[in-house]
């Protein structure tokens, strides 16, 4: 195979600056792609995070203003990737969130602080950086979505791009009035450039201008190009339809291994499996739960947002307990949800815990701890919670939604039937179909051999990065191609 090079222009990546499934994505793909031959640099901006992370670098690519102050590209290895870090003081040397301040809001400066990102990218891209020539410039979500323009607004040889949407929702819509100040030329604000209803459309852009688009699943593919799920995008994602491809995430089986995970209690694996039962006591006991081995334990590890269903958990909470089951949960979001389940765990304390706030080590204990795991999601692009869930043989429960429907096989009467389902899908998205899904979940839970089948159907689905990474990799070979021919 003839070896590629790929630059990957992300906001975040795990293990250096992490805020969501995003980084996760943006830290495994290299490294999985290193077994297809193709080799991948990632540029991220230099938050203090970051400069943490990358030791003592080399410097590259000076640029005395962007966007109003010195920049410098330091070029490092970090985690076993291959690091480019825009380092701009002036962008990006802010404690907390890469993304907002301490109230809460975005960063004034976020339309300069990405557009720095996809035009140094585009730099990167065209030889500015010795030694690196990227055959495919890969950008990431809006934060990265101008490197595609910017390259086609430039000209001359260019790399083949492009354009992942993680999350559609989120799209990076700026004032028309920025256009001269992000180095854009007139033309650019068209409808076939970077305009979208009046504003500078970040994603939209990149979408519009990039070689290839890809989102991080099938069903997820499908659902953009429609009205209901395309969120304004649905019209150009149809007549782009021809290059847009679906691949279902993968995640680390390296950090997510139950077997030697150093973060729970008890390791434990399909032929170990009733060691899982120490995890499901330390977590009750964590939470102040009462410590049962009969009760259902069902957990949630997600953000608390509206996208994420947690208002039909929060409806259907007093069936829940009727069934005698328990409910954890672990996550942050808005305030008012928080302060809802956080109300709930004091009303029914020993039957339900809230933390709000996000763990990692506690986000690995509740998967090999709990039962099931709750992802009652009106739309998810992919979903990783439900795929570590898989992992660890915690029974995702899921809406038939995007990438979780392309990763969990129901466990109807069929598919028990043939051996085959590893959770729980409902639709529509209402609190009464999560209902009768949590009801589905007790009646299971209650005949332990098809229970214990059912995990270990789960635990032995393939959740990596081998199979996505092979089609990554067969579409950059096909479109480095194109673009030599």
């Amino acid at each position: 195979m003839t070896p590629l090079h790929v630059l990957s222009v992300v906001p975040e990546i795990y293990p250096l600056v992490k805020t969501g499934g995003l980084a996760d994505v943006a830290g495994a793909l290299p490294l999985a792609l290193e077994a297809e031959g193709i080799r991948t640099t990632s540029l991220v901006p230099a938050y203090p995070a970051v400069l943490a992370a990358i030791g003592e670098p080399e410097a590259v690519h000076p640029l005395p203003d962007l966007f109003g102050g010195p920049m410098r590209l330091l070029r490092a290895k970090a985690a076993g990737l291959d690091v480019l870090a825009l380092d701009a003081p002036h962008l990006y040397t802010r404690a907390g969130n890469p993304y907002v301040g301490p109230d809460g809001r975005d960063w004034a400066d976020n339309p300069l602080r990405f557009a720095a990102l996809a035009r140094v990218a585009a730099d990167v891209a065209t030889g500015a950086v010795p030694d690196l020539r990227p055959d495919i410039l890969h950008a990431h979500d809006w934060q990265a979505g101008l490197a595609p323009a910017y390259l086609t607004y430039r000209g001359g040889r260019r790399p083949g791009t492009v354009m992942t949407v993680h999350n559609l929702a989120f799209q990076g819509q700026v004032s028309p009035d920025l256009l001269e100040v992000l180095g854009l030329p007139p033309h650019s604000f068209s409808i076939a450039g970077v305009e979208y209803y009046g504003s500078i459309g970040y994603l939209k852009a990149g979408l519009a201008l990039a070689d290839r688009i890809t989102t991080v699943s099938p069903s997820y593919a499908a659902e953009i190009t429609t009205p209901e799920g395309g969120m304004g995008m649905d019209g150009l994602l149809r007549t782009r339809a021809q290059v847009l491809y679906g691949i279902l995430n993968g995640i680390d089986d390296t950090v997510w291994d139950p077997a030697t995970d150093p973060l729970i209690p008890s390791p434990f694996s399909i032929t170990r499996l009733p060691r899982r039962a120490f995890n499901k006591s330390a977590v009750q006991a964590r939470f102040g739960l009462h410590v049962s081995a009969e009760t259902l334990l069902l957990g949630v590890v997600s953000r608390l947002t509206w996208q994420k269903g947690l208002d039909l958990l929060l409806a259907t909470l007093p069936h829940l307990l009727a069934l005698d089951a328990q409910l954890v949960v672990l996550g942050t979001g808005d305030r008012g949800l928080e302060r809802a389940f956080t109300a709930a765990a004091a009303a029914h304390p020993g039957r339900v815990a809230c933390i709000t706030g996000y763990d990692e080590a506690l986000a690995h204990q509740i998967q090999a701890g709990a039962d099931a795991l709750l992802v009652p999601s009106r739309f998810e692009p992919c979903g990783l919670t439900q795929l570590c869930a898989l992992r660890y043989g915690a029974l995702p429960v899921v809406a038939r939604v995007g990438g979780l429907s392309d990763s969990i096989i129901d466990a109807n009467e069929a598919a028990l039937a043939a051996g085959t389902g590893s959770g729980i899908q409902f639709t529509p998205v209402t609190m009464e179909m999560l209902d009768a899904a949590i009801m589905r979940a007790a009646v299971l839970w209650r005949d332990q051999p098809t229970w214990r089948k059912l995990q270990r159907n789960a635990m032995k689905t393939d959740v990596s990065w081998r199979r996505p990474a092979a089609r990554y990799a067969a579409l950059y070979r096909a479109l480095a191609a194109e673009r030599d021919a």
